[in-house]
């Protein structure tokens, strides 16, 4: 998919998974699951071996890469606040510059579907809405099932929106609807997050393992897939390019594809990850007591645990299903592409939000566990007239908005923190960053297994040095320990890394202070849907 056949800007497909980890994918060396049409974009492209997010949870790092600002710049620190509908992203950038801009599947911008995630302060708040009541509720299932919705004409730069709220067989948003006129009931559509709700063939190790109790018809990968190629074919018609936010809502939890996904992988054929029996020596108290705390069979938004053997693999096995029904409807859109004679002139970005442990450290999901399972997220792009390659330069998700504008020959706007990757694209010796900043913060949600309030984690060149607001500090060599087993923190012969990484955190933290804050207030733009620069 290199070379291109007209002189016009490119079109993007952005295509974005949830809780999808960087070794889960045939390209990166996972020799089970099953990932062809996904492993044929990362051979035409520039697959980045060390990318990693911003920040490891949904809402920040998805509101990172629509900004290229950090979570601590954009405001959006955690799962429970929408980006500020103010804020500028990369692809009211492009709409301005005349693209057409849909977002098909989750979007997670704002806080619908993790309302009250953190518990309140009792305090008066610190700051005031300035905007109408209400502008944060089109995630709101509500809603879609009282099919009085109203899509806004600009949703954070789109100007077309379909969205799924929630996993699994928990599904809400456009989709919902979508599923509710094939027949689907409302009762089926919302039961994944009941654990007494009678499903046949819910797995015995984790109540949130099951088929999906509606055919793959009404699943929302099917919904995500068929939306976005109707949508390229209709875009394609127009004298304009487009750009499709392509958001799969899995392979997060609910583990619950249709039974011809899920029983793709039998779990007793799944190895447990070779860091199952980390001791945990020099662990950060809260990892301990969450690897200690067992599964609560009665709780409907599950919290980071510490799973049981059966639970590993059960979790595995379903999850590589979910990612091959994801692949299969890449080979859907790229096939659409190409029949639509567009592939040459198409950039293709393939990611995702964060990882999940997924039994490694003897650890699952995520929660300030700044581990590679969490960290380092899948990064594709393949672009236009670039050669395929494969690059150990460092990346951050904060990268890939500066990266589309740059391939799309659309300026970057004022606050934007991060670095193009083109120039990777072109050679991939070339580095544009010598680390990644990582933010964490989770407020009040989580203290009851003494969970930091705030953790932050730098990757340079050799090491990972992680310091959370508990007074924890971590410092791993992942060139000689690549499975994060030995914390080098206090080590003497570790006392060069170890001030190197501190002034470099403190510059990076430096470095990430909002500079949007620095800008004349009364600035007018044009309006997103104008084709002014």
């Amino acid at each position: 998919m290199t070379g291109t056949t007209n002189d016009r800007q490119p079109n993007v497909l952005f295509i974005i998974c949830d809780q999808l980890r960087a070794d889960h994918l045939g390209f990166a060396g996972n020799r089970v699951v099953r990932t062809p049409h996904i492993d044929s974009i990362a051979a035409g492209g520039t697959v980045f071996e060390r990318a990693y997010v911003a920040n490891p949870v949904c809402m920040p790092n998805r509101s990172t890469i629509m900004t290229g600002r950090m979570p601590s710049a954009h405001g959006v620190i955690f799962n429970d606040r929408s980006l500020d509908p103010s804020a500028n992203t990369f692809v009211a950038q492009l709409r301005r510059s005349g693209y057409r801009t849909a977002l098909i599947g989750k979007s997670h911008l704002q806080h619908g579907m993790s309302r009250e995630a953190v518990r309140m302060s009792g305090l008066d708040p610190g700051l005031f809405s300035p905007h109408p009541p209400a502008w944060d509720s089109i995630e709101h299932q509500e809603r879609y099932e009282a099919g009085e919705h109203v899509d806004p004409d600009d949703f954070y730069g789109f100007d077309h929106i379909e969205l799924t709220i929630g996993h699994g067989a928990w599904s809400g948003g456009h989709h919902y609807q979508w599923a509710r006129d094939k027949g689907v009931s409302h009762e089926l559509l919302r039961c994944g997050l009941d654990p007494a709700f009678d499903l046949p063939r819910r797995s015995d190790e984790w109540w949130q393992i099951y088929p999906a109790p509606f055919p793959n018809e009404a699943y929302s990968t099917t919904f995500v897939t068929e939306r976005t190629v109707a949508f390229i074919e209709e875009a394609s018609a127009a004298e304009q390019p487009w750009m499709a936010w392509c958001s799969y809502p899995d392979p997060h939890h609910p583990i619950s594809p249709p039974a011809q996904w899920l029983d793709r992988h039998d779990p007793n054929d799944i190895e447990l990850p070779a860091t199952y029996e980390d001791p945990g020596e020099h662990w950060p108290a809260h990892l301990t007591a969450i690897r200690s705390q067992p599964l609560d069979p009665a709780a409907p938004f599950v919290r980071s645990f510490g799973p049981t053997p059966g639970q590993v693999r059960a979790a595995i096995a379903g999850t590589f299903g979910m990612i091959e029904a994801i692949d299969h409807g890449v080979g859907q859109l790229v096939e659409s592409l190409d029949r639509l004679g567009i592939g040459d002139d198409t950039v293709i970005v393939f990611t995702s939000d964060h990882g999940d442990m997924m039994g490694d450290h003897g650890l699952i999901l995520k929660g300030a566990m700044h581990f590679q399972g969490c960290l380092r997220v899948p990064v594709v792009i393949n672009a236009p007239g670039a050669a395929p390659n494969r690059t150990e330069s460092l990346a951050s998700s904060i990268d890939l908005p500066h990266t589309v504008l740059d391939l799309c020959g659309v300026s970057a706007f004022q606050g934007m923190q991060g670095y193009s990757l083109a120039p990777i694209l072109a050679d991939p010796s070339v580095t544009v960053r010598d680390h990644v900043l990582i933010e964490d913060d989770f407020g009040e949600k989580s203290g009851a297994i003494g969970m930091p309030a705030s953790t932050r984690t730098l990757i340079g060149g050799q090491h990972r040095l992680t310091k959370d607001s508990n007074g924890y500090t971590g410092l791993y060599d992942l060139a000689a320990d690549p499975d994060e087993l030995t914390n080098l923190y206090g080590v003497d012969t570790a006392e060069g890394a170890k001030g190197e990484m501190l002034n470099a955190m403190v510059d990076a933290m430096i470095t990430a202070d909002d500079r949007t804050r620095m800008e004349p207030v009364t600035i007018d733009l044009p309006p997103a849907g104008s084709t002014q620069t």
